[in-house]
């Protein structure tokens, strides 16, 4: 279940929740119990190699002599 960090903008506590993505946008309340919370942008680091992209020996319309 995604994790969703929120933040409080009466105490400016900031906060995890799990919850389902279709319920993403639901509002929440802070764990002190105020209701005015803003859901906050995560950045997501994923691991691996990008493959490079093939080299171009020309070709296409403009390098491969069809024009």
């Amino acid at each position: 279940m995604p994790r969703y960090d929120f933040r409080c903008r009466e105490c400016g506590d900031t906060f995890e929740l799990s919850r389902p993505m279709s319920d993403s946008d639901t509002p929440a309340d802070c764990p002190q119990g105020h209701g005015d919370t803003v859901r906050l942008l995560s950045t997501v680091a994923v691991g691996g190699r990008a493959a490079a992209p093939a080299p171009s020996d020309g070709g296409g319309c403009c390098g491969g002599g069809c024009c």
